[in-house]
């Protein structure tokens, strides 16, 4: 069984060495020790949330804390392009739903988007809230599948908002609506995005430009609007369709993010290949 993943803050790691010794303590600390009732000897992972991960050995148990001997460490790379889930909120927590499987499978950052159609709003004095609760939901589904990054949850979105946005990062970002209507598919539009000239900003015949992030849009229960799909595509993104059948809100956005997983060629990198500095 995979050892225990534990987060400590930003940074925390930056001047730590092997053979050093560190304090869990705080939350982390006391669930290792008094929930866990981890012993001196037994395997814990380390993760500043931001690319850094410690394998450590239990050196002491105390009263909610544990003092953690490091063994090793190692920075994961940070790829390109970054994934990005852009959900609309949904009824019913669908959308919390495709938020938590998006993290398991390996999301960079999510934004909440309140589509035309979203029948889910957050409403007014109570955005800090609902924002809290999708950064919670990213950070249980993170430490639980050992992932060394916590993805980020960027602000709730309206669509001219969201249209500022991809307009300003200009043909950094590419855009995929994700839409059942089209016959394109997910390989032909991210294809598309990355060849020459292939975000509306570029210039026919321009040289390929590294897309630095890669933007799933996926819409409400009563789909993305008419007029919603024509302003995107105005600003520059592809639509696509995702196989065969119509996927609902909270399946959606991870079924697109398993693919671009395999088509990014994301998954065949190894995390134990990463930049390891030192070992014990």
């Amino acid at each position: 069984m995979t050892a225990p993943l534990f987060h400590l803050e930003p940074g925390a790691l930056d001047h730590v060495g092997v053979a050093e010794v560190i304090t869990l303590a705080g939350s982390e600390g006391h669930h290792a020790a008094t929930v866990m009732r981890l012993q001196p000897g037994e395997p814990v992972l380390l993760s500043d949330t931001v690319g850094r991960r410690a394998e450590g050995r239990v050196r002491s148990a105390g009263s909610g804390q544990l003092e953690v001997e490091i063994l090793s460490l190692l920075q994961e790379p940070r790829l390109l392009p970054r994934l990005v889930l852009v959900q609309a909120l949904a009824k019913d927590r669908r959308d919390l739903q495709g938020v938590e499987s998006a993290t398991e499978l390996g999301v960079d950052a999510v934004i909440p988007w309140q589509a035309e159609r979203s029948v889910a709003r957050w409403k007014a004095g109570r955005e800090a809230k609902k924002h809290a609760e999708w950064v919670a939901m990213v950070r249980t589904a993170a430490k639980q599948t050992r992932r060394t990054t916590i993805p980020e949850v960027r602000p709730l979105h309206s669509t001219s908002g969201y249209l500022q946005a991809i307009k300003a990062a200009g043909a950094e970002v590419g855009v995929v609506v994700l839409h059942e209507t089209d016959e394109t598919s997910l390989a032909q539009a991210i294809a598309a995005l990355q060849a020459p000239g292939g975000h509306a900003s570029q210039a026919p015949g321009a040289p390929a430009h590294q897309l630095t992030e890669l933007h799933l849009i996926v819409g409400p229960e009563g789909g993305i609007s008419d007029r919603e799909i024509e302003l995107l595509t105005g600003a520059g993104a592809r639509i696509a369709r995702l196989g065969p059948t119509v996927l609902r809100s909270s399946t959606a956005g991870p079924a697109a993010l398993a693919a671009a997983q395999l088509l990014l060629g994301r998954w065949d990198w190894d995390t134990g290949a990463g930049h390891p500095e030192q070992s014990a």
